[in-house]
């Protein structure tokens, strides 16, 4: 069986695109053939599991009940790797609560796979956070997200004040998620569907649908370099699943 893999999608400030991330780590994992389930933590509304609803539940990640059904099921057969897309301002209290229970214990001891996609904002705010995680991240892989995709700008960081917060975590590691045309973006956004879908010209259903051909085009060639830097970090590889030769969905 394989070793469980857990990645915690996240940020303290709101409006920097996580739950963004979490789908396209979703659509990565699908296209992979890597059996993945994942938990939406803006309870009650959820947004992940509008484009997701299949493989996603709504959970409150502050309560009891819910951690449980998290992480009683990490030993499950399949799937192996669970994504947790936890909502604004909950990153930090959610890693204490992993702390408490053990996980990040069992994460040292090489029982989990364990990590973190910290989302980053363009503010030193967003910098500050990284210090907060940081007594966190032993026995966690690392990365570090700067996300385009909302049109940030980083002009607020002077590169060697950026350095001097990057550096504190040992092998923490950089990931750039490139900006998506805004229209291409908006009409993923109406359709609800996963960004995959989106490109194969399907509904929720696997039903046949007719988006727009450009913008169609527009979302593969992003999430074409989005997979580019996945690739880069090897994450098949991380979760303990081999690389398919051809992607399922690629067109």
């Amino acid at each position: 069986m394989a070793k469980p893999a857990v990645i915690v999608v996240g940020a303290d400030k709101g409006g920097v695109g996580k739950t963004t991330v979490s789908r396209t780590v979703l659509d990565y994992f699908s296209a992979n053939n890597v059996p993945t389930r994942a938990f939406d933590t803006e309870s009650p509304r959820g947004t992940l599991k509008r484009f997701h609803p299949d493989i996603t539940e709504i959970v409150d990640m502050t309560t009891t009940s819910d951690q449980m059904k998290i992480f009683d099921t990490l030993n499950s057969d399949v799937p192996s790797v669970t994504v947790i897309d936890v909502r604004a301002g909950l990153l930090s209290p959610a890693l204490a609560s992993l702390r408490d229970i053990g996980f990040l214990d069992a994460a040292k001891q090489g029982q989990i796979t364990f990590a973190v996609f910290h989302i980053l904002g363009p503010s030193i705010a967003s910098l500050d956070e990284i210090a907060e995680t940081a007594n966190f991240m032993q026995g966690a892989k690392y990365f570090l997200v700067k996300n385009f995709i909302n049109n940030t700008s980083f002009f607020e960081w002077d590169q060697a004040t950026y350095n001097s917060y990057f550096h504190r975590i040992k092998d923490a590691t950089e990931i750039t998620i490139p900006k998506l045309n805004e229209m291409a973006y908006e009409q993923v956004e109406v359709a609800s569907v996963p960004f995959l879908k989106f490109v194969a010209n399907k509904g929720i259903h696997d039903q046949a649908e007719n988006y727009s051909f450009v913008l169609r085009g527009y979302v593969r060639h992003w999430l074409a370099n989005v997979w580019s830097e996945f690739d880069r970090i090897k994450l098949t590889d991380l979760v303990g699943s081999s690389k398919s030769g051809t992607r399922g969905g690629e067109k």
